[in-house]
């Protein structure tokens, strides 16, 4: 099957390079859902839905598992985050794309608080949000190579979501107090985001691709007295490898691997948020009708390098479909 021909029909599903914000700072879902059927070079309209499971439970530290943190650190307990992705991609020509994409999160977070061995953990505190994340709106450009394979991507990410002091604890000894600003549902910056993809053809089969993408927060917005944060630059990048003998179902798998620097700021934790994962990413897409497509994917760690202390997931679930005109 001819490069353009694949992509033809993989077109409905090429909408969403996922840029969840994470729960903690490290460890957000990096599934690139691009690279689910390939870059489209058909032109069009077309609309997506995405979800996306992350539990985090696990205590971690460096490379593996904490059993604690030391005294004056805080210790958290969990963090539960759903988000749901509403994108809209219009592509005018085989060269040109424009995706928009709008988070819904949803967000429960607990915590013990401030680690003191010399006595009991207190009763946890915990807090829920429900609420629009922050969107975003980037311009991808194939027209580089006649076989469109090679794009490069920019965009920028839009502070719509409630971020700095907007969501509290409810309950527990921090209620009406103010949630970190790491987990607020936007992060109440202005993002520049780059990036560039290229697949290609390895046999009648398999279809290789690789992405690469860097956000870099260059503006904060500031409603109120030391709303001070930062987000740190995030770098992605993605190696995918796809069976395509029959594109009405294809079975792929992904690495994952994602750099987040350490967030900045008086409401920031300089200490925690910093670290490198590395997620395996095995899933399927299937032609359900001649204009939706489904896709379903789990994130599984391979590799952790986090600084101080965090919750770390042990897999994210990722489901999408799509309606394509």
């Amino acid at each position: 099957m001819n490069t353009r021909l694949r992509a033809a029909i993989a077109a409905p599903l090429g909408l969403l390079a996922t840029g969840v914000a994470s729960a903690c700072a490290t460890c957000g879902c990096s599934l690139n859902a691009d690279a689910v059927t390939g870059y489209s070079a058909s032109a069009g309209l077309r609309f997506s839905v995405q979800y996306d499971y992350l539990h985090q439970d696990e205590l971690s530290g460096g490379t593996g598992a904490a059993g604690s943190v030391p005294a004056g650190d805080e210790l958290e307990r969990e963090t539960l985050s759903r988000y749901v992705t509403a994108g809209v991609s219009y592509s005018p020509n085989a060269d040109w794309r424009l995706d928009l994409k709008l988070p819904y999160v949803i967000r429960s977070h607990s915590t013990y608080g401030t680690y003191d061995p010399t006595q009991p953990l207190p009763p946890a505190s915990a807090s829920h949000s429900s609420s629009i994340g922050d969107g975003r709106v980037v311009v991808g450009y194939q027209g580089l190579l006649p076989s469109h394979n090679l794009g490069l991507q920019v965009g920028i990410k839009l502070p719509t979501g409630a971020y700095g002091t907007h969501v509290n604890f409810s309950s527990g000894p921090l209620a009406a107090t103010p949630l970190d600003a790491s987990l607020q549902p936007g992060t109440g910056s202005t993002d520049v985001i780059a990036g560039a993809y290229y697949y290609q053809p390895v046999s009648q089969t398999f279809d290789l691709i690789f992405t690469g993408q860097w956000q870099h927060a260059f503006r904060e917005h500031l409603d109120a007295p030391g709303n001070d944060y930062r987000p740190g630059d995030v770098t992605t990048a993605t190696a995918g490898l796809r069976y395509v003998a029959d594109m009405r179902l294809t079975p792929q798998v992904q690495l994952n691997v994602t750099r987040h620097e350490a967030d900045r700021g008086a409401l920031a934790d300089t200490q925690g948020t910093a670290g490198t994962t590395v997620f395996a990413s095995p899933g399927i897409a299937v032609q359900a009708m001649a204009r939706v497509h489904l896709y379903g994917f789990v994130q599984l760690p391979v590799y952790r390098n986090l600084s101080g202390h965090q919750l770390f997931p042990r897999y994210i679930v990722t489901a999408g479909i799509s309606y394509g005109f």
